[in-house]
This record gives structure tokens, C-alpha cells and sequence, in this order.
């Protein structure tokens, strides 16, 4: 039974032995719609031989329409494996973005739980409110981290404020060490 608990299987590279995923969500789908109105010109792009000379015959037509289909795959993919490899994984420790830019292009920013401020969410525009999608912003002690095109914003902000809670994340008024800080009295404040 210890071996079981010792081998959990880990869901990112990154994993501490002793960390748990608590939830992973990707942005919305719609971030591909370049890379897929680019790609659908590629079978426009095989067929279109065939359709300015029809005497080439049905073979030229299908073989272009799969060459099309081949090259529209090619050109969508970069967007696809975009998508597909940007992640965010809540943990019991932390927060962390794994976004992927281009092929070989990834980026990571690991946040703790406990430098989380607040987690709010902004839906604008038409597009947004129809599609279901909006940024989210997290404010923490080291900055700004905005999240655009969230898939369902109001559902993520909801599950991460229910995790924060659960993991009695509290949020201080002040950061640690501020000027502002309680625990500073007003002479030390006046000296720095």
C-alpha cells in the first residue's frame, strides 16, 4: 500500500512527488481560427486546376482535393499544437501556465497558491458573450497575470476561488514586508 501512494502518477513534467492536481483547463477553442481559415484555403488551393480547366478530368480533381487537404493540415497544425499544448494546471501548491508558441517556443510561469490576490474575470464584446469566452485576470503579490480567451471565464474564476478556499489560502490586505504592513510601526515605516 505505500509503494501505490509513493508511485502517483504524475500528469505534467514539472509534478512534485508530493503535489496533486487539483484542476487544468486551455483556453478556448477559438484562438485556432487563424490557422483553420488558412487551412480550409488549402483544398480551395488543390481543387482550383481542375475547376479553371475541367477537361484535366475527375483524377486531377481528386488527387488536387487531396494535395489541398494535405497542405491545409500543414498549415493548421502550428495553430492546433498551440492550443493543444497550453495548459493551466491548479495544484494544491501552485498555479502554473505552460503556454506553447509556435513548435519549439514553450514558456512556463509557476505561481504559488498563496501569492494569489484575487481571481477575477471580464467578458466584452459580442464575439465573447456569444461564443462563451473572456480573460480572466489574477492579481498576485508579483504582478498582473492576465489569461485571454478563456474558455466559460465565470466557471474557471468559480472553480479556482473554490480551490483557494479549500486550500485555506488566505488573502492578507497587505503583502509581507509592504510599508503598509500592520506589523511595521510607523517609525520603521517613516525610515525606509
Amino acid at each position: 500500500m505505500a509503494d501505490a501512494e509513493q508511485t502517483k502518477p504524475k500528469y505534467f513534467e514539472d509534478q512534485l512527488d508530493n503535489e496533486e492536481v487539483l484542476f487544468v483547463f486551455r483556453k478556448h477553442p477559438i484562438v485556432m481560427r487563424v490557422g483553420l481559415v488558412l487551412g480550409m484555403l488549402g483544398p480551395l488551393i488543390g481543387v482550383l486546376p481542375a475547376a479553371v480547366k475541367p477537361d484535366l478530368g475527375f483524377g486531377f480533381f481528386f488527387g488536387g482535393l487531396a494535395a489541398g487537404c494535405v497542405l491545409g493540415l500543414l498549415v493548421f497544425a502550428p495553430s492546433w499544437i498551440s492550443w493543444h499544448f497550453s495548459v493551466f494546471i491548479i495544484t494544491d501548491q501552485r498555479f502554473i501556465q505552460i503556454t506553447q508558441k509556435r513548435l519549439f517556443h514553450r514558456a512556463v510561469a509557476d505561481l504559488g497558491l498563496a501569492q494569489i490576490q484575487s481571481v477575477n474575470y471580464e467578458v466584452s464584446g459580442l464575439q465573447e458573450t456569444l461564443l462563451g469566452f473572456g480573460t480572466i485576470k489574477m492579481q498576485t503579490y508579483v504582478g498582473d497575470l492576465i489569461i485571454h480567451d478563456v474558455h466559460h471565464p465565470a466557471q474557471i474564476q468559480k472553480q479556482l476561488l473554490s480551490i483557494l478556499r479549500d486550500e485555506q489560502v488566505t488573502i492578507s490586505q497587505y503583502p509581507a514586508g509592504s510599508a503598509q504592513h500592520p506589523s511595521k510601526t510607523n517609525e520603521e515605516t517613516q525610515e525606509t
